[in-house]
């Protein structure tokens, strides 16, 4: 119905037809027994387009982990990196900590690079696995010896809904010199021990 609708608002970088989910909004609003003309809803389906627009911006962000820069290193570690992505299968809200350790192979990435990568696959929509492998992945690919990416994560559509259960969920993705049993488990020790040590001064 609405496939010919034009947005002549559309982000050249985040093209979604925002009008266009105005108006499915709108409609939704009348399916849930809603009246889109009170006041106090008068304005929403602009406001969660415009926000659509911002949270679901990851699939057309660039990382930018080609740029590099040449450093001797055994290992880095960015820690606590917060996210904030949409479950795909209820539209739902997870969220939390994201843990990256990488062995580097003669070149190290920009520390906001890291972060740039975590909004360029949690800005989507998601599942916490597919994230944890897509971050690993796209990281291995840049010619590192190896990466550790871990996720802690409180997922809306368990806690609101369903089972209505707290529980954190913990992804884990390691790939090259990672795979080995050692190296992981040295790099675990630096993360979580590093931490607890710290909560505790």
């Amino acid at each position: 119905m609405y496939q010919n609708y034009e947005d002549k608002d559309a982000n050249p970088k985040n093209p979604i037809n925002k009008r266009k989910i105005e108006k499915l909004l709108r409609q939704l609003l009348i399916e849930l027994g809603e009246n889109p003309d009170r006041e106090g809803l008068l304005a929403t389906p602009r406001r969660i387009a415009d926000m659509y627009e911002e949270i679901f911006g990851g699939y057309k962000v660039d990382a930018g982990l080609d740029v590099s820069f040449s450093e001797e290193t055994d290992a880095i570690i960015a820690r606590d990196i917060q996210f904030y992505s949409m479950c795909e299968h209820h539209m739902l809200p997870f969220y939390g900590k994201i843990h990256i350790a990488y062995i580097p192979d003669g070149k190290v990435f920009g520390i906001s690079k890291l972060v740039r990568l975590v909004e360029k696959y949690s800005r989507r929509m998601q599942i916490q696995e597919r994230l944890t492998k897509e971050i690993a992945g796209e990281i291995m690919e840049m010619g590192v010896k190896g990466v550790l990416v871990i996720i802690e994560g409180e997922h809306l559509c368990m806690k609101m809904r369903g089972v209505r259960n707290d529980s954190v969920i913990l992804t884990l993705a390691h790939r090259g010199v990672m795979e080995n049993k050692e190296i992981r488990e040295n790099a675990l020790v630096l993360l979580y021990n590093t931490k607890a040590k710290l909560r505790s001064v």
